[in-house]
């Protein structure tokens, strides 16, 4: 993992720039709207995705894999924490003085000049965020955005509207999120996450705190979680929004049925009640829709048709998404890579799933988590009635002796539903094998493991 000099100037016109990791819904989005802008953009990643080839479809060179003479002559290279400090190209862009910025650099860059809506927090801000740019969408607004998922009725993570407005999903991994000129903070929660770069829960919550004081016209921020609540008691001088079911909530949350597969709810909103049924499931899609509709209505949006906005919301790439289904049994993907996600994404799977059973095929994602939420990881996994287990997707972290997806599976307290494979080759048989007619096989983590739902298909099939 790199740690990117946020003192670096950004270029007053970015002119050709070179991404390296271009293929991340993040960084993929923001070349979009580059390209829109009539830069000429280059890139790299380590596979060719289905975002790198809109990419070259809309004019990006790109080439895969990591080499030095990728680098060309860019104007700009813009770069994400999650590369190696020994990356080729971000060592030889170093050594020639080209500007090197970060990711949410180049984001800030885009977001200039605009009314910045910026949402954070550990769990739901993709959701959330698709929620906003659907319904302003809906209510014949044209914002610029860029989301940190795919928003299915669009069928892109990221467009440059003709608007004032201007939403994007705010990364707290790193601390970046506070480089936004933000005029409207949204934070779904802060679970305590990330702490191998903040060291405490202190500090994760002292900095979102930060990014709440910096945002220039309201805060919406949830009135239940614990972490946002202790976060929400340090805003100082700030018109604050709370949403969620606490009974003295700005936005108040009741009536929540999420025993189907689609979540209806209500809300309450200076003394008037609105009903609503999304398209998607489970309770914490109803707690992301009152987030959305407390920034909408903070806008000073219509509260009707703000939520009529949200019910359009069809979802996004990667939360409970269907990709197919063989003999019977449905495959299934989700990005939760969190305990509290992965208890919230089993929870509203249960409520489709019906009579059958759910298969949760499990990526830890850094040793660093796994090591400190094995025990969480179990617990919450545990809700499934099969669970197999993989290793751990590095990705920006070296590995740590002793540190396998295994500290996950011993966990458990009942041995007999969870099954540790560590070989990737091996898991869609095991998986496979376990699935009976009406089951779900779901595959969990923000590592790759979503390009194991071919394999598992095909094993279904055999």
């Amino acid at each position: 993992m790199i740690k990117p000099d946020f003192n670096q100037q950004v270029p007053a016109d970015l002119g050709v720039v070179h991404f390296v990791g271009i293929g991340g819904s993040g960084m993929s989005g923001i070349a979009r709207i580059l390209i829109g802008m009539g830069h000429k953009v280059t890139g790299s990643d380590l596979r060719d995705t289905s975002n790198v080839a809109a990419l070259r479809d809309l004019g990006a060179e790109i080439f895969i894999g990591h080499d030095a003479k990728n680098l060309g002559n860019p104007d700009t290279v813009v770069v994400t924490s999650a590369l190696w400090p020994t990356n080729p190209e971000y060592l030889l862009a170093k050594e020639r003085g080209i500007p090197v910025i970060h990711r949410s650099q180049a984001l800030a860059y885009l977001t200039s000049k605009r009314q910045v809506i910026a949402v954070a927090g550990a769990h739901g801000k993709t959701t959330s965020t698709g929620m906003i740019i659907t319904a302003l969408l809906n209510l014949g607004e044209d914002p610029s955005f860029v989301n940190g998922g795919v928003i299915a009725s669009l069928n892109a993570s990221s467009a440059s509207g003709t608007g004032d407005l201007f939403v994007i999903e705010a990364d707290e991994s790193d601390g970046s999120f506070l480089h936004y000129d933000t005029s409207v903070a949204l934070i779904t929660n802060v679970d305590a996450d990330h702490l191998d770069h903040y060291g405490s829960e202190e500090a994760f919550e002292a900095e979102f705190a930060r990014f709440a004081q910096g945002a220039k016209s309201f805060v919406a921020i949830s009135s239940d979680d614990p972490g946002a609540v202790r976060v929400t008691r340090l805003i100082k001088d700030h018109r604050v929004l709370t949403f969620g079911q606490a009974d003295d909530a700005t936005v108040r949350l009741f009536d929540v049925d999420a025993s189907g597969a689609r979540v209806s709810f209500a809300l309450e909103y200076q003394g008037q009640e609105f009903r609503a049924l999304l398209k998607v499931p489970g309770e914490h899609n109803a707690v992301n829709a009152a987030g959305a509709f407390a920034v909408l209505v903070g806008l000073g949006f219509d509260p009707q048709k703000s939520l009529a906005g949200v019910e359009s919301f069809g979802g996004t790439e990667r939360r409970f998404e269907l990709h197919g289904e063989q003999r019977g049994v449905k495959v299934y993907d989700d990005f939760a890579h969190h305990p509290t996600e992965v208890a919230a994404a089993i929870k509203a799977a249960r409520a489709v799933v019906g009579e059958g059973r759910i298969i949760t095929v499990f990526q830890p994602h850094l040793y660093s988590r796994t090591r400190l939420m094995a025990k969480e990881f179990a617990e919450a996994l545990s809700a499934s009635d099969e669970v197999v287990v993989l290793d751990i997707y590095a990705a920006r972290e070296d590995p740590e002796p002793g540190v396998t997806g295994a500290l996950v599976s011993d966990a458990f307290k009942n041995k007999n539903q969870v099954h540790y494979v560590p070989e990737w080759s091996d898991v869609p048989a095991v998986a496979a094998s376990l699935a009976q007619k009406g089951d779900f096989i779901m595959t969990m983590g923000c590592g790759d493991i979503y390009r194991m739902v071919p394999e598992l298909l095909e094993a279904l099939e055999r």
